[in-house]
């Protein structure tokens, strides 16, 4: 008998991934969590049956989060990553020299532990030196610290259950808060062809906090529609008028991310830069 994962991403349309094994299923004190091997993808994180990472498309939008942001801030020293428990962001963020301190608020202590079992190439991160792992709400430590960060990183899920508050208006000016005078931050805001609605909603709420806003996409498989897009607010900087270090981005160990796809990523098709006119 085949066993088959599938993800309902609309109403009417879904992925479907045959499954190797069942490694671990848990109702956790926030979520349905489940860590799969599949025979396309490899070992598969899902929470809420929506598929969070994989072993073979997790590059893409981990790079994607952590290096846009990174090569445009001069200074990164004190970086917060909400979300995210599995680490892939927290594991490219340390390639960074100049990062001197990360702060990592995930909310369910399960996904953290799981992941390092089951996902160690994703959270090595986890183990550094240089990472502060607390197990909390990352909208209350938003509100709690006041000046503080040179890049703040929103890695959270789609906007249900506990990441809600992570979309709205209030956390978005509390970032902006919790930066430091010349600071940065990033959040994943879902898919320009199933969440137009929600991309419009949080590049407005954005562009009334900070003087800079830019939105990016990247290409990731099992996530709905495949194409997938970030936003930036900047109190300073902007992505596209920085000089990048190329020499060291170059040399820099990725699979996706470049110099070049640093500037791609920002030309947006039509249909997504009419989102957010």
């Amino acid at each position: 008998m085949e066993l088959w994962f599938n993800e309902k991403q609309t109403e009417a349309f879904g992925i479907s991934v045959r499954v190797k094994e069942t490694l671990v299923t848990e109702k956790t004190e926030y979520q349905d969590l489940a860590i799969v091997d599949t025979y396309e993808f490899g070992r598969m994180l899902t929470l809420d049956g929506m598929v969070m990472t994989t072993i073979k498309d997790e590059f893409t939008y981990h790079e994607m989060m952590a290096h846009p942001i990174l090569a445009s801030h001069p200074n990164p020293r004190h970086v917060l990553i909400v979300g995210g428990g599995d680490g892939g962001v927290v594991r490219e963020v340390l390639k960074h020299p100049k990062v001197e301190k990360v702060v990592h608020v995930e909310i369910d202590s399960k996904v953290i532990e799981y992941s390092k079992k089951y996902l160690p190439e994703i959270a090595v991160g986890l183990s550094d030196p240089r990472v502060e792992v607390i197990v909390g709400d990352g909208f209350m430590h938003i509100h709690e610290n006041k000046n503080k960060y040179d890049v703040v990183m929103v890695d959270s899920t789609e906007p249900i259950g506990p990441a809600v508050p992570l979309f709205e208006r209030g956390f978005f000016q509390g970032i902006y808060e919790a930066l430091k005078e010349d600071g940065m931050f990033v959040a994943q805001t879902d898919n320009p062809w199933f969440k137009s609605d929600l991309i419009r909603k949080v590049n407005r709420d954005i562009k009334e906090i900070f003087p800079i806003t830019r939105l990016y996409t990247a290409n990731v498989p099992t996530y709905p529609s495949g194409l997938w897009a970030f936003q930036i607010g900047s109190k300073k900087h902007d992505p596209l008028a920085v000089e990048l270090d190329i020499d060291f981005l170059n040399k820099m160990e990725t699979k996706y991310y470049s110099p070049a796809i640093h500037k791609a990523c920002f030309v947006l098709p039509k249909f997504v830069e009419e989102l957010v006119k």
